[in-house]
């Protein structure tokens, strides 16, 4: 029973995608499509090189985005924008997650490789808005991203987070490491867990993960 791991926490922080709606959704497939057509048009290559930009980009630099910025010098607001320029049909309110949310005691945060807009229209759809104080994008890290320990750091500096008194939700693992390495109780979510010494937990359902740190019964 993981309540007891989290008695010190009034500070939640979760990550969007593939951590606040399912897998299943691949809300992600959308992006990554527009992600390639993006890398095509500005590096003025096919897909299949694309892919492999895209690919090397996300490993060396965290995101295609930093990639970009660093090798094509692109404007990262237009990437933003035309990225998530996307489709949420896929996505349906979960009352119960939002209740669990909700119930957290202290202050409950979005923060995401995505932009604050895009993550906004994310948790509308999934009628989570009102379950959270504040919504950070990589903008807000001035568009370092996670797994940069320097992302996490301005975010979490803007928002006063106190990171021994704090939780990460996360999907990536490798985006769990420092905010381990900073004190915060770390969590990963996804259907196969991924042993490693910066994962606190692991859970392949967040709903059922809450309820049982709020007691709350599932709708």
């Amino acid at each position: 029973m993981p309540k007891p791991f989290f008695s010190h926490v009034r500070h939640w922080v979760f990550d969007l995608d593939n951590t606040l709606y399912p897998p299943a959704a691949r809300l992600f497939d959308q992006i990554e499509t527009r992600m390639t057509a993006f890398v095509m048009k500005t590096a003025q290559v096919g897909r299949a090189e694309a892919d492999r930009l895209r690919a090397r980009y996300w490993a060396e630099y965290g995101t295609t985005l930093a990639g970009l910025m660093e090798n094509h010098r692109v404007d990262p607001d237009e990437y933003l924008v035309d990225v998530h320029d996307i489709a949420f049909d896929a996505l349906e309110p979960d009352p119960h997650l939002a209740d669990c949310i909700a119930a957290l005691p202290g202050r409950k945060i979005v923060y995401t490789n995505g932009s604050a807009p895009y993550a906004a229209q994310v948790l509308r759809a999934r009628g989570l808005d009102a379950a959270f104080d504040a919504i950070y994008g990589v903008e807000h890290a001035g568009y370092a991203p996670k797994p940069r320990r320097e992302a996490f750091e301005r975010v979490f500096d803007r928002d006063g987070l106190e990171p021994g008194a704090a939780a990460m939700f996360e999907d990536d693992p490798r985006n769990l490491a420092a905010p381990h390495a900073m004190g915060l109780r770390t969590v990963h979510v996804a259907p196969e867990p991924e042993p490693a010494p910066h994962i606190h937990h692991h859970t392949e359902d967040l709903g059922d993960f809450l309820a049982r740190l709020t007691g709350l019964a599932r709708r």
